[in-house]
């Protein structure tokens, strides 16, 4: 008891990264690094011959395309070009300081790679007045005054994070009032989620409905953000009954809800609603990140059992198998996640600020520095846009849930393994035989889209890929008439030989626009003739009309 506390206590001074794994890791670089004088002479040499190259502009190396803090022209004159050159000649030696080693784990090198580049990232030039030619030509047309705004903006951002309570929702994008309006009604409520059903707007429907289930980790209406990229929406206009999950965002009071309650909970009680509602044995089930982790689990376990409900499921960048999970599994070995466990035993949930730290320092230039020097140092605010609204707007996981997922699917990847157990019983996603339609996204820094890929891997049934641009919310939310959108998608017959993701991304062509008129498409071949549309609800059954959408769960709530 004593030992958790401690460790819950020492997380807060370590912004929750285990200081164990951080001397580890560094000791295994460094020994390694001490015992390689070869390598050790190659990097002195790589060091002296960048510092060479400073002295000559035709020499010069170019930031990288995602690098955006040197992007204005006052980046190439004197003396920002040659501050900026300095600091990317540096980072470039401190990548292959930190490169692959021979006799170094991989986990160990991507985690001392990380830190290195949270300290480069820190001390950039861009991040300070004197150096950078977009702050000062802003002190001079704006009289200092952006100084002024930019401390009135970082009291208020203080405020804010002092502030005891969930986070304040932004004006601009209320749920209910500006987003998540898509019409309909809450026809189920338990303790975990809230099931909406939404409203049809076409004469007729498809038979089969479509259940969505979103992942916990945030609000659902990443889903249905503003009516022109509600992907909710979307599949209302074109004939499908639409059913999604909306999660209690939880407290204290349910620390031990488990993954397995919210497969219960949440997925399998949505389809007995969902089937009740709309006389009809068939749904399709469409999962987003960690909810399609969740419907592949209830999907295995449905097959298992024979349940033959799921006439095709939709994985939208969830991830089955682990192993190349990306950065995150930086934050998983086992002394990352003896701390995490301490943190949310203590407190019985994962705060929403703690989880969106280490989110931040994935991509800590867009994240957090950039952000930092429009509010404080250029004294602006970011324009409100919906999609950064939401993601602002997040939730709690129960401690249990989440050391169980993070536990069974990071470090044991026991899904992919064979080793999951559903009522003591080892379910396999190779069981699943209804058709996959799968979409990873290029940039995905959470589902990393060659780790999407894998599930061709885990079952040899019809698989449908989408590889889509944009990262983990942005490729998703991916309207019709989006500018610069563009997927790629091949079909793979069932009991087709397996290709590597490289050979099926060099083979599979680009196809411009959003991948949503696709998987309409797809959806249509897999339903029957449109039918009159279900009644929203059915009291008689015990799906009675509770609320209007978005209902009562998707509100910020405090912790108890």
């Amino acid at each position: 008891m004593l030992d958790r506390w401690l460790h819950a206590q020492e997380a807060v001074l370590t912004q929750f990264m285990s200081p164990i794994s951080l001397i580890q890791a560094t000791m295994d670089w460094a020994l390694h690094l001490a015992n390689a004088p070869e390598r050790r002479l190659h990097l002195a040499q790589q060091g002296w011959n960048n510092a060479l190259r400073l002295s000559s502009p035709v020499d010069w190396i170019r930031p990288a395309p995602t690098d955006h803090r040197f992007q204005d022209d006052a980046w190439r004159r004197p003396p920002f070009d040659a501050f900026a050159q300095s600091f990317l000649l540096l980072e470039d030696w401190w990548q292959q300081m930190t490169a692959p080693t021979p006799g170094v784990s991989a986990p160990h090198i991507d985690l001392v790679a990380f830190m290195a580049r949270q300290i480069l990232d820190a001390v950039a030039p861009s991040n300070f007045a004197a150096t950078n030619p977009e702050v000062l030509r802003a002190s001079l047309d704006r009289l200092g005054m952006n100084y002024v705004d930019g401390f009135k903006n970082w009291i208020d951002d203080l405020q804010q994070v002092m502030r005891a309570g969930p986070t304040s929702p932004n004006p601009d994008f209320v749920p209910g009032v500006n987003v998540a309006v898509t019409p309909g009604k809450v026809v189920l409520r338990n303790d975990l989620m809230e099931l909406i059903q939404y409203t049809p707007t076409t004469p007729n429907v498809r038979p089969e409905p479509v259940l969505i289930v979103p992942a916990w980790i945030m609000k659902y209406y990443i889903l249905d953000l503003s009516p022109h990229n509600s992907f909710i929406a979307y599949l209302v206009s074109q004939g499908y009954t639409v059913f999604c999950i909306s999660w209690h965002n939880p407290d204290a009071a349910q620390a031990e809800i488990s993954l397995d309650d919210y497969r219960r909970l949440g997925i399998m009680a949505a389809l007995d609603a969902v089937t009740g509602i709309c006389d009809t044995t068939q749904v399709h089930a469409c999962g987003y990140c960690l909810g399609g982790t969740l419907l592949a689990i209830a999907a295995a376990q449905m097959a298992r059992d024979e349940d033959t409900r799921l006439k095709s499921i939709t994985l939208l960048a969830a991830q089955t198998d682990f192993t190349e999970a990306g950065e995150l599994r930086m934050f998983t070995d086992e002394s990352q996640l003896a701390m995490l466990d301490d943190v949310m035993w203590h407190q019985g949930y994962l705060d929403a600020a703690q989880m969106a730290g280490a989110f931040q320092m994935l991509r800590a230039n867009d994240l957090v520095w950039s952000r930092a020097i429009q509010r404080y140092l250029l004294g602006t605010r970011e324009k409100p846009v919906d999609l950064i609204a939401w993601s602002e707007d997040a939730t709690r996981l129960p401690y249990r849930m989440h050391s169980d997922y993070l536990h069974q699917m990071f470090l044991r990847n026991d899904l992919a393994e064979g080793h999951l157990k559903i009522g003591g019983r080892a379910i396999a996603i190779s069981d699943i035989h209804a058709p996959l339609f799968v979409v990873g996204t290029e940039t995905d820094h959470v589902a990393p889209w060659r780790s999407v890929y894998k599930i061709n891997l885990l079952n040899d049934g019809e698989i449908t890929f989408v590889l889509t641009s944009g990262g983990h919310n942005a490729g998703i939310v991916s309207e019709p008439g989006h500018e610069n959108r563009h997927f790629r998608i091949a079909q793979r017959p069932a009991g087709e030989a397996f290709a590597g993701p490289s050979e099926w991304q060099a083979k599979t062509g680009v196809q411009p626009g959003s991948w949503w008129p696709a998987y309409i498409d797809w959806l249509n071949t897999r339903s029957g003739k449109a039918i009159a549309p279900p009644p929203l609800g059915r009291p008689e059954r015990g799906f009675a009309p509770l609320a209007d959408a978005p209902g009562t769960y998707v509100q910020a709530t405090a912790p108890a």
